[in-house]
């Protein structure tokens, strides 16, 4: 068992905690798709009750830890530089249908830096982590960004809007958390998106990074509109060429 800080041992208990519900309330979606009623307003609950489970959890012991979080928006407290980063269900939209791909996602920023990262796929039951200059992990095991140096070798991922643009081979999961923690694994190459949520990629921005691979400089950014691009050091200079006019 590697060694992790008290902060993302809190991270990993809350996370283990809110996926229990989640993974129910995803049992209950399933049977939904077929009423006339539909899921919609059942997965919103479901979205802001594991928000509750998280902040509840992460408060129990850093209660002056400032909150961003995706439904309650940002939540001031007595540390201000500290902030828990949260979205609850990355991958709403696939939750809603009874796709089985999204994930919790947990970061903390200090000091304006994102120095612990978490994301939990509960499904899979892949809980991917990672530390500022500590490394990156899936379940004890440490991760690596791809090599491969070909893009024609490659594989992608990003929004519709992204593989509209892109004549690369790409996947739109529609969990961007996850396709993150793909590249961090190796099992993506690259992402990219553009405007998206700081709470969507600040653990798997972290996670790429303490992977080997290399992330645009994202703090010059707003919190809801960032673009971000995340690949392997092989290949990154080719997938930015590709992507001058993205």
């Amino acid at each position: 068992m590697i060694s992790i800080s008290p902060n993302l041992n809190i991270m990993i208990k809350a996370a283990e905690k809110a996926s229990k519900s989640l993974v129910r309330d995803f049992g209950e979606v399933e049977k939904l798709q077929v009423s006339k009623k539909g899921p919609r307003d059942f997965v919103t609950k479901t979205d802001k009750n594991v928000e509750k489970i998280l902040i509840e959890e992460l408060s129990k012991i850093k209660k002056n830890y400032s909150i961003l979080s995706e439904e309650v928006g940002k939540i001031e407290n007595k540390d201000s530089e500290n902030v828990w980063i949260i979205d609850p269900i990355d991958g709403t939209t696939n939750f809603l249908h009874g796709i089985p791909h999204f994930a919790i996602c947990i970061a903390l920023e200090s000091k304006k830096e994102i120095i612990s990262g978490l994301i939990y796929d509960p499904i899979k039951d892949e809980m991917f982590y990672a530390e500022k200059s500590k490394g990156a992990y899936l379940n004890n095991q440490r991760l690596r960004v791809s090599n491969k140096n070909s893009l024609d070798e490659c594989l992608f991922s990003s929004n519709q809007e992204g593989i509209k643009f892109s004549d690369l081979n790409m996947r739109c999961s529609g969990c961007a958390a996850l396709d993150l923690a793909y590249v961090a694994s190796g099992r993506l190459d690259g992402f990219f998106h553009n405007k998206i949520n700081l709470w969507d990629i600040a653990a798997g921005a972290l996670l790429v990074e303490e992977a080997g691979g290399i992330v645009n400089d994202l703090v010059k950014f707003n919190t809801n509109n960032i673009d971000i691009r995340a690949s392997s050091e092989a290949i990154n200079d080719k997938m930015l060429e590709n992507l001058k006019n993205f």
